[in-house]
């Protein structure tokens, strides 16, 4: 297993400063870097942020105006023949957004960057939610019915805006692939260590990972796990409707009461996250860079708002009109980012471990243990450390897992535009399933996933490039498809191509 492991990270090695290079771009060259204020932007931040205002103004700020419509429709219930309902659709997505970035990756931001990294992940998901809302939209338009289901996401509009070359669709589909392959791993070490973690809350001892007990988790997490990935999507929603409610309400409420036994440093809070992001020294000087890409960085690791690795399950739902589930997907990073993620940035800066006087220790250690050390400086001496850390890891624990039988579903459904038949979907399932058993022996050596931890950031930064220009190429449909919402009320019952306006003529012919 040694000799595995040293291999695979040396294979990876690169993949760190590329990762780098690409979300720095061009600020890591000195002429750029240079310009007064223009410097601290990468072509990655003018990408995400300046597509998102665009769109938000283009759509007149839907992501306010239509909100409330939004969660009328995602409390609405409804019967459907084929696929899945808009309000499964979104909890599938949420069980992707809302993961191990909602906890570490808020923490790493906030170590890195400060706490005015938090002011700008917020900015991030906000003009966010309007790329979501294109990406969920587009989804709706180019999704194709197989069986009883539908499936569709960027492989497959993306195929059909650019041209309906083949090997479009089977390029992005192969992209997100190894996409998932390569933050699979991480996610089932994740499930296996948190659990570790818990039984040790309990027990009050320490479990040695390669004992007997991590051995039958392990297993017992693949087993489940293929049980679930082979019943395809509608077993997985089943999987989802159940858990995204009870993870987010546990995680919402544990964090809410931390706050509450610690309501004095509420104001401190907000005033390091503003003082953060607009502090003279910051804004003119070369931490503003820093901050202000650790927000959009780990707010895009977080909702994946531009990535299109959602739009999967936007494109699942039998929703009434598109729109519908395009408006779901924003409140999908709504939840994300501006809930769930703030409830983590609140632990972590009212600590004050980020820069009290054990504030090099604490940057030393790994990005959950720096959560839970935060947890631990709320909680000084009292039994309420022990229930706290408890309830955080659980959802860490169930974030990771969601997180994991999603990216395989969604591997699935990539899958689909490269060949249908059962053979090859069922060999994809496996290959995920084997990735992340390997995630979970890693853990069980003892042994971290350094280098692998990187290509989720490469991931993020190589799909969004694809993406988010093939959202411009299908925006006149997105803004077509939001006029005749607003102006009919949302009620539809033809077909697309009749809703554009006959505009579309490679839409879904697939469809009834």
């Amino acid at each position: 297993m040694q000799k595995i492991f040293e291999f695979i990270n040396d294979i990876f090695s690169f993949i760190g400063p590329l990762s780098d290079f690409l979300w720095d771009f061009p600020t890591n060259f000195e002429w750029y870097a240079n310009i007064p204020l223009l410097g601290n932007f990468s072509f990655a931040i003018i990408l995400l942020l300046g597509s998102g205002i665009y769109f938000s103004f283009r759509l007149g700020f839907i992501q306010i105006t239509h909100f409330k419509k939004g969660l009328k429709i995602m409390t609405e219930k409804r019967s459907v023949e084929t696929g899945i309902s808009p309000l499964a659709a979104f909890l599938l997505s949420s069980a992707m957004r809302v993961g191990p970035g909602n906890i570490i990756g808020v923490t790493g931001a906030i170590a890195v960057g400060g706490p005015g990294a938090l002011f700008w992940m917020w900015v991030s998901a906000f003009f966010g939610m309007a790329v979501a809302y294109m990406e969920g939209v587009l989804a709706q338009i180019f999704k194709e019915k197989k069986e009883d289901e539908f499936v569709g996401g960027l492989p497959f509009y993306g195929r059909k805006l650019l041209g309906n070359k083949v090997w479009i669709g089977v390029f992005l589909s192969v992209l997100y692939i190894l996409y998932a392959l390569c933050c699979l791993p991480a996610q089932g070490f994740n499930v296996v260590s948190s659990i570790g973690r818990m039984a040790e809350i309990v027990t009050g001892t320490t479990i040695a990972t390669d004992s007997m007990f991590y051995y039958m988790v392990g297993a017992l997490i693949i087993v489940i796990t293929a049980i679930v990935a082979f019943g395809g999507i509608k077993k997985v929603t089943k999987w989802t409707d159940k858990m995204v409610p009870v993870m987010a309400v546990l995680y919402v409420v544990t964090v809410l009461v931390l706050i509450l036994l610690n309501l004095g440093s509420v104001p401190y809070f907000f005033k390091a996250v503003f003082a953060g992001a607009f502090k003279p020294e910051a804004i003119f000087g070369g931490l503003f860079g820093t901050v202000l890409a650790q927000g959009v960085k780990r707010g895009l690791m977080s909702n994946e708002a531009g990535q299109g690795t959602i739009t999967m399950s936007a494109a699942a739902a039998d929703a009434g009109h598109p729109c519908e589930q395009g408006l779901l997907a924003a409140i999908g990073v709504f939840l994300d980012t501006i809930i769930i993620c703030t409830l983590s940035g609140f632990v972590v800066v009212m600590a004050h471990c980020w820069d009290g006087t054990n504030a090099e220790s604490w940057m030393a250690m790994d990005k959950l243990p720096k959560f839970t050390e935060s947890i631990a400086a709320l909680t000084p001496g009292t039994g309420a450390n022990a229930i706290i850390t408890f309830l955080v890891t659980l959802c860490f624990c169930l974030f990771a897992y969601t997180c994991l039988i999603g990216m395989i579903s969604f591997s699935e459904i990539a899958a689909n535009r490269i060949r249908q038949g059962k053979g090859f979907i069922n060999g994809v399932r496996i290959v995920a399933l084997a990735v992340a058993a390997f995630g979970i022996l890693c853990n069980i050596a003892g042994l971290e996933l350094g280098n692998l931890w990187a290509f989720s950031d490469l991931g993020n930064i190589l799909i969004v490039f694809f993406n988010v220009p093939i959202i411009y190429v299908g925006a006149k449909y997105v803004f077509k498809a939001t006029k005749h919402f607003e102006e009919n009320d949302g009620v539809y019952s033809g077909d697309i191509p009749t809703l554009l306006g006959g505009s579309c003529g490679c839409c879904r012919q697939n469809l009834v």
